[in-house]
């Protein structure tokens, strides 16, 4: 089974995405994949420097997120959307890639590709299922103050910019409920994990 895992910012998303791989579940994880593509000699790395100039390179020729951060967040939205035109496709296609090579090396496994925006890409289709994390939208703000120190102002906008909780709640083929004990999230996900008869 190839399912989309999914949920909100501090929604604790990467912490059952965790407890799948330790089940023995196959992970392709999106953030870990957007690192790779703009490494020294990728096409995207090429394709962002050409488009956005060298200062966005620290000496050695590696990316500096800070600067190209400074270029694109910007009030006007158009420079984010050439950084996520260059690096969308580039994601997608490393991250078929991989789950195609677990499929073809394991093919009764479960791969699980850990992607933050998925129904907000329009990339919930590609997926036999979709796994959402949820936690309701006062304790993502709490969680998310704690583990950026930031403000309440600051959370409920980074949360405002994603589609809604309880939307991605609705949409979902599987749920695991996070707003509780590490342990009750990890009986949810063993739940998940037998009644489906990974091995």
């Amino acid at each position: 089974m190839i399912l989309g895992l999914t949920g909100g910012i501090a929604s604790g998303k990467s912490t059952v995405s965790t407890m799948l791989a330790e089940l023995g579940a196959k992970l392709v994880d999106a953030d870990q994949v957007a690192r790779e593509v703009v490494l020294p000699g990728e096409p995207a790395l090429a394709e962002l420097v050409e488009r956005f100039g060298s200062a966005i390179l620290h000496e050695d020729g590696t990316l500096n997120r800070a600067a190209l951060g400074q270029i694109v967040f910007t009030p006007d939205k158009g420079k984010l959307k050439e950084l996520e035109a260059i690096m969308h496709p580039a994601i997608r296609k490393r991250m078929q890639q991989q789950i195609k090579a677990y499929a073809a090396a394991s093919p009764k496994s479960l791969i699980v590709a850990d992607i933050p925006l998925l129904y907000e890409t329009g990339q919930a289709e590609q997926y036999e299922a979709v796994m959402v994390v949820y936690v309701p939208r006062a304790v993502q703000i709490e969680r998310l103050m704690a583990r950026q120190g930031i403000t309440r102002e600051e959370a409920e906008m980074r949360i405002d910019l994603q589609m809604d909780m309880e939307e991605k709640k609705r949409k979902a083929d599987y749920l695991i409920d996070n707003s509780g004990t590490l342990e009750q999230t990890r009986q949810q996900v063993e739940q998940f994990w037998q009644g489906k008869g990974f091995s």
